[in-house]
């Protein structure tokens, strides 16, 4: 690389920096407001984060940035450069692009929006009460579609959702995402008739009273054996509590959050594992690419794909539960005494309809996530109004789970996304679960030994894979081609169909 080249380059990777320290620290913001915030904070903190937001906005559309990527990319050496630093030059100018043509007062209009959004949901999902939120999920939506519709102009999107989606999913469209989901659908519940048909296991025993103080002990068990450090003086990792369990921060800080119920204590088991899996994949990316573009991410979808593997394939697996259940048993005492492996094992992945998504079994998840894509897509379409989504909502539980949704709180309500603005998001979980069919077909090839090395209380060889196969990647590619380079094959919905299928005949026995 020529020094004149160098030196644009360079003052590339500054800016980025700058922004990605920013972002850190609105990140922690965000998990204090959800964590340790007190109750009248609620005005300053969204003063604060909207503050940061505008800041971070200036500083990404700052003329001066246009012309840096400007003189890199005519640069007669362009072509000189590695295709790591293409990948930069790519992301910074993605970037900027879509975020110069959004007006300042609407990204900070948005982060206000957000604050004030996600606290009114809390209190009208608590009072059970669709009509105290839905005047704030009105106002954001209005402020969703200015969005999109700028977006989908300069993301070269074919619909305002499409552009939406892109900010999660890059490159995937809603009609991609019908495919692949219609595809999916049929399996999902072709396998979850075959489980229901073979009769309801014991389940009863998971409704034992376990005490906060006990499940905080199993969580840091849980932690310690996916080597989520949250414990030496060299950790990065911390769990809290809230309401709805996420993952924030960056790199060398990524904390995750969990809920404790003494009736279900295998809730905050779940979401560790599944959180966890999240901060391992932030935690894992390559030190060397830290504050640059390609130090994130590929994907929500492939974020989605890491915690999901950790929570199911592996937390929910025969293998950790024989190796977990006399831990687990020493921790609780009395509790479970006479509960055997295979008990447990069948109620951990008792499959059964129900209404609350973050509840839901490995089966009938990604159903709950294509009614939520479909409501999302036909609300950005023109097809259903605000007024329209608890109905919508509650038929199709009741078409596609067969369940009947009591109230708004266990429906429209129960998910945090829409409030904060994240219509495009949900898609991605699902999708996280097609990728984790791929990657378990390449993992079988590669690390034919893994189960067992997971039955053996080790997970340290399945997460050097991951790190090799996925987490080492960052954001060098786009989802769907980061799988084609992973794998050497595309997208494709049987794996992981074939996985529940396999997995669920040998532990129902069907």
């Amino acid at each position: 690389m020529t020094d004149d080249l160098k030196k644009q380059y360079d003052k590339l990777l500054e800016k980025s920096k700058e922004m990605a320290v920013l972002g850190s620290a609105a990140s922690i913001l965000y998990w204090d407001m959800e964590t340790k915030m007190p109750p009248r904070a609620v005005e300053l903190k969204s003063q604060q984060l909207a503050m940061l937001q505008k800041i971070g906005h200036q500083m990404l559309t700052d003329p001066e940035n246009g012309k840096t990527l400007d003189a890199i990319e005519e640069h007669k050496d362009y072509g000189s450069l590695s295709q790591l630093e293409k990948r930069n030059v790519y992301l910074a100018r993605k970037a900027y692009d879509e975020a110069t043509k959004i007006p300042e007062e609407l990204v900070v209009e948005l982060a206000k929006q957000s604050t004030v959004g996600v606290n009114v949901w809390k209190k009208a999902k608590a009072a059970k009460d669709w009509g105290m939120f839905k005047p704030e999920l009105e106002k954001m939506k209005a402020l969703k579609d200015r969005e999109a519709e700028i977006l989908m102009e300069v993301k070269g999107a074919k619909t305002p959702y499409d552009a939406l989606i892109d900010s999660y999913e890059p490159k995937m469209t809603a009609d991609n995402i019908t495919r692949i989901f219609d595809e999916m659908k049929k399996g999902l519940r072709g396998v979850m008739d075959k489980v229901i048909a073979q009769g309801k296991p014991d389940v009863e025993f998971l409704k034992r009273p376990v005490t906060e103080e006990t499940q905080i002990k199993i969580g840091e068990s849980i932690a310690d054996f996916i080597e989520y450090d949250i414990k030496s003086d060299k950790s990065g990792g911390r769990i809290d509590t809230t309401e709805h369990p996420f993952t924030t921060g960056y790199y060398t800080d990524v904390r995750i959050t969990t809920n404790y119920h003494e009736d279900r204590f295998e809730s905050s088991i779940f979401s560790i594992l599944h959180e966890g899996g999240h901060a391992l994949y932030g935690q894992g990316l390559p030190m060397d690419w830290m504050y640059q573009p390609v130090g994130s991410g590929a994907s929500y979808g492939i974020h989605e794909s890491m915690s999901r593997f950790i929570e199911n394939m592996v937390g929910k697996s025969p293998e950790f539960w024989m190796y977990y259940m006399p831990f687990m048993k020493k921790i609780t005492g009395e509790t479970f005494k006479d509960v055997s492996y295979e008990q447990m094992l069948r109620a951990v992945n008792y499959v059964t309809p129900s209404k609350i998504r973050i509840e839901a079994d490995e089966v009938t998840y990604g159903l709950h996530i294509i009614i939520r894509f479909e409501i999302e897509r036909d609300l950005f379409n023109g097809k259903l109004s605000i007024d329209e989504l608890p109905h919508a909502w509650n038929q199709k539980y009741m078409d596609y789970l067969g369940v009947e949704i009591e109230n708004d709180s266990e429906g429209v309500m129960q998910d945090t996304h829409w409030a904060g603005g994240s219509f495009g998001y949900f898609p991605s979980y699902a999708l996280g679960n097609i990728y984790d069919g791929v990657w378990l077909t390449k993992l079988d090839k590669d690390l034919p030994g893994w189960r067992e090395q997971i039955q053996a209380g080790s997970f340290k060889e399945t997460k050097r894979w991951l790190t090799d196969n996925v987490y080492g990647y960052g954001n060098l590619y786009d989802p769907e081609d980061l799988v084609k380079e992973v794998t050497g094959k595309g997208l494709v919905v049987k794996p992981f169909i074939d996985y529940l299928d396999s997995k669920f005949g040998a532990i129902y026995g069907y």
